[in-house]
């Protein structure tokens, strides 16, 4: 059974062992096999900032104490900007077509619904990662541009699209 939870800085550790191993099973996220280059401590101050803003949301899907999947929601603190928030989303080759990322993004854009600021979401996804997409269109995040070249992975350009939601089209 997969549980949703929040994030801790106690689970720092199996977080950046867990981003090493999504990395290495899929060219879809901006980082590869080395994970993120950070520490322990860096990554505990991070997952503390995030226990205690209102705004801010990191969530780990979990399976038998093993970490399959997260989704983070990430607000913009500049003024003009903190209408608007990102989501970064990984999930285990395992746990693929398993609803892990139906269940992340639901509980992720209910906090966003409930939140005081966030009024739009974004993200930027490979524009050939179809599987991803038609769970963005599922919650009803549309298209409304592209990068081209937002990634480079083997000396390859990799085109990502921008797709957003407005608070007022959350359907959860």
């Amino acid at each position: 059974m997969i549980t949703i939870r929040k994030a801790y800085p106690t689970d720092a550790k199996q977080i950046l062992e867990y981003l090493k191993q999504v990395g290495s099973e899929t060219d879809n996220l901006t980082f590869g096999k080395d994970g993120i280059p950070i520490t322990v401590e860096n990554e505990e101050d991070y997952l503390q900032t995030m226990a205690n803003s209102l705004n801010d949301l990191y969530l780990l899907a979990i399976e038998n104490d093993k970490i399959v999947g997260s989704c983070t929601l990430s607000s913009y603190k500049k003024e003009r900007l903190k209408h608007r928030a990102t989501i970064g989303i990984s999930i285990l080759k395992e746990m693929w077509g398993k609803k892990v990322g139906t269940k992340l993004l639901k509980e992720t854009l209910e906090f966003a619904k409930n939140s005081f600021n966030i009024e739009i979401i974004s993200l930027e996804v490979r524009s050939d990662n179809i599987r991803a997409i038609n769970l963005y269109k599922k919650f009803g995040f549309e298209k409304i541009g592209k990068y081209t070249g937002l990634m480079k992975i083997n000396g390859e350009y990799i085109d990502c699209d921008i797709i957003t939601i407005t608070k007022n089209l959350l359907e959860i």
